[in-house]
């Protein structure tokens, strides 16, 4: 890694909702002291509007998000990596931190059942911040 910071990838199937929502809590959270990377197994077209509508209501804007392809290269350059429901798919590295964040799909759902899932994201990041310390708190 090229700078202190330190790197966390969350991983979902198709990239759209749990770790968009994540990744842009992350960011917001953090105000730039954590390098935040998300992908997924198998990437969806777009991001889920459920889970962009349900980030704009606390503020946080993730309507740029694009869904990235999982890489062999992401999972090494991260410090962290938080996978949510990809099963096998993400290579496992000697020296990396996993967690599995078992969270509902918001896929398919409007912005009323995205919601609880949006909250225990916005949860699960600020105890992952605590987690890593006083390099990822502002």
């Amino acid at each position: 890694m090229s700078d202190s910071r330190p790197s966390v990838l969350f991983v979902c199937v198709h990239n759209a909702g749990r770790s968009q929502m994540a990744a842009a809590f992350l960011t917001h959270l953090s105000e730039g002291r954590v390098e935040v990377r998300s992908a997924g197994s198998v990437p969806a077209d777009a991001v889920n509007p459920a889970a962009v509508e349900a980030m704009a209501e606390v503020g946080v804007d993730m309507s740029a998000g694009t869904p990235r392809i999982l890489t062999t290269e992401a999972v090494e350059a991260s410090d962290v990596v938080i996978t949510m429901g990809c099963g096998d798919t993400c290579p496992v590295f000697p020296g990396k931190t996993y967690l599995d964040w078992n969270l509902d799909d918001p896929a398919g759902r409007g912005v009323e059942a995205v919601r609880p899932i949006r909250d225990e994201i916005r949860r699960r990041v600020h105890d992952l911040l605590d987690h890593l310390g006083d390099r990822a708190r502002p």
